[in-house]
């Protein structure tokens, strides 16, 4: 037991205070910088900055739901995802500084609250853990798609990164659907919407 809330605490920390690393290479990584403006350039890293924000809570989220899983089959599903994740976060990291920006003040608060969520969701059983992730992760499609249509069209860097998140994402709630997952009420579902909507609009600015 000991053991193990140290190893969860030390993949937390390094979650917010680490740099992220990736195995694949970045999507995008080969395209010429665009000429943005000052003002396109500050708006499109306000994006990757949600989006980074999002890879923070997403990897709170598998390490919370994981950890209340019993199910190995389970278990590693959410660890291949939460690989992903990271390479997301890497991603996202790089194309921030890329664009001159920062990444989100409360990163640590937002780890902490979607940890919270993630066990909380496994408490009630693997089934309903896995409909957790598959909304989670259809609502983080929906959001990437939506800031496809925002982001600067020249931007393609950043776009190319959105593109293979929103893959990825899609990816992941196939998974759990597969493995059993059971459809979420729509009062959780409306419930997650306007948490995130919290996240999304503070993250853009903080």
């Amino acid at each position: 037991m000991i053991d193990q809330a140290i190893i969860q605490f030390d993949r937390a920390l390094r979650t917010v205070f680490a740099p992220a690393r990736t195995v694949r290479p970045v999507p995008g990584g080969e395209l010429p910088e665009a000429a943005l403006s000052d003002d396109e350039k500050r708006h499109a890293a306000a994006l990757m900055r949600i989006n980074h924000c999002g890879e923070i809570c997403a990897q709170a989220l598998y390490q919370g739901q994981a950890m209340m899983s019993g199910d190995d089959g389970i278990r590693q599903a959410l660890q291949q995802a939460s690989n992903e994740e990271t390479e997301h976060l890497a991603w996202t990291e790089q194309r921030i500084a890329e664009l001159g920006g920062h990444k989100s003040l409360l990163n640590p608060l937002w780890y902490g609250g979607a940890l919270a969520i993630g066990l909380l969701a496994g408490r009630f059983g693997d089934r309903w853990n896995l409909g957790f992730l598959a909304e989670t992760e259809r609502q983080v499609e929906a959001h990437l798609e939506g800031h496809l249509d925002i982001l600067p069209a020249e931007d393609g860097r950043s776009r190319a990164i959105v593109e293979q998140m929103k893959t990825d994402e899609v990816g992941h709630a196939d998974t759990a659907v597969a493995l059993g997952a059971h459809e979420l009420p729509a009062s959780v579902k409306t419930a997650m919407k306007l948490a995130s909507r919290v996240m999304t609009r503070t993250a853009y600015w903080v």
